[in-house]
């Protein structure tokens, strides 16, 4: 989800500095929420779970997509899947992303925090080998959408900001202790309106619990379309988040991002878009000398788990403060 919200910035500004080029993007159907706000841009489901599924499915997708007249192809991916199509696609022009692999192993190995070129640019650096030159200073912060009927009562709450809060993480070592968080959502909400966003039956049922425990907490997860979720999020003043989906789905959106770091780190590329380097709240790295452990998290030495202990739950809410403010 990360990866694809990452796109959206550089699509944007792809569309203004070229408004009369048509820009078709595969992407899974779930994330076409995503795309809505750029003119001129269709989408095309990848059904990578069923009819598009092994490479035969991969067959008939490019078929699909060598009906559409396509004049070149920008691969953001650059995957198993997205090299397979190539392979069908040969005959149309086609660019491909440089992950920068080897480099990030050197980050990991070196811990220089030296650091590397955003997912954002290596993004408008294939539509520059396509000759299309992109200049992300000119993104522009979309209007906050439209909110229907249906979700007005989330935001007319009494309080003077909205605060969004994705405390989840897909691994344990990006994810910001519980209880620490849940003293942080105690704490901000008795002075704002918080939405807590996530994903998952036990998610849900965590936050359900902090959402009957204060009036102005209110649960999202499982009661709103991805649409409808991103519409509460470009009205939020602030949204709080691990090194994860949300955190870019906001930044998307044009809203300050604060993000809490464990053992992955700011410097490999992954930072929420236009945000200001100092909205990062980092693990104590004298205490955790070996962050970063692994570009995504899945790797770390024992009790590395329990290295954003050591971000403290006042330097949350000071940082929140300091932003609404």
């Amino acid at each position: 989800m990360g990866d694809v919200a990452m796109t959206v910035p550089v699509l944007q500004v792809f569309k203004k500095t070229y408004p009369d080029v048509k820009i078709t993007v595969l992407t899974r159907g779930f994330f076409s929420p995503f795309f809505e706000g750029i003119p001129e841009l269709n989408v095309v489901s990848a059904k990578v779970k069923d009819e598009h599924k092994g490479v035969i499915g991969l067959y008939k997708l490019a078929k699909e997509i060598r009906a559409l007249k396509i004049d070149a192809i920008a691969d953001l991916h650059n995957v198993l899947r997205s090299n397979i199509l190539k392979f069908f696609l040969r005959r149309i022009p086609c660019q491909q992303i440089d992950k920068g692999r080897e480099e990030k192993k050197r980050l990991i190995k070196t811990k220089s925090l030296i650091p590397l070129k955003s997912t954002h640019q290596r993004y408008a650096d294939v539509f520059n080998a396509l000759g299309f030159k992109l200049d992300l200073k000119e993104f522009k912060a979309p209007k906050p959408l439209a909110i229907k009927d249906g979700l007005s009562s989330v935001l007319s709450d009494v309080k003077t900001s909205v605060i969004g809060i994705a405390p989840f993480a897909q691994y344990p070592s990006k994810m910001y202790p519980l209880e620490q968080m849940k003293e942080v959502i105690a704490a901000l909400s008795k002075t704002y309106s918080v939405l807590l966003f996530g994903g998952g039956k036990a998610e849900a049922k965590v936050l359900q619990e902090l959402d009957d425990k204060y009036d102005s907490v209110h649960n999202l997860v499982g009661k709103y379309s991805l649409k409808e979720e991103l519409a509460l999020i470009s009205h939020l003043k602030v949204m709080v988040a691990m090194d994860s989906g949300n955190a870019h789905m906001a930044a998307m959106m044009g809203v300050k991002v604060i993000t809490l770091w464990g053992v992955t780190h700011p410097c490999a590329g992954f930072y929420p878009f236009n945000q200001n380097q100092t909205n990062a709240l980092l693990a104590d790295r004298e205490k955790y000398p070996l962050i970063p452990t692994s570009i995504y998290g899945n790797k770390y030495p024992e009790g590395y788990e329990a290295c954003m202990e050591s971000i403290t739950t006042d330097s949350v809410i000071a940082k929140v403060e300091e932003l609404v403010s």
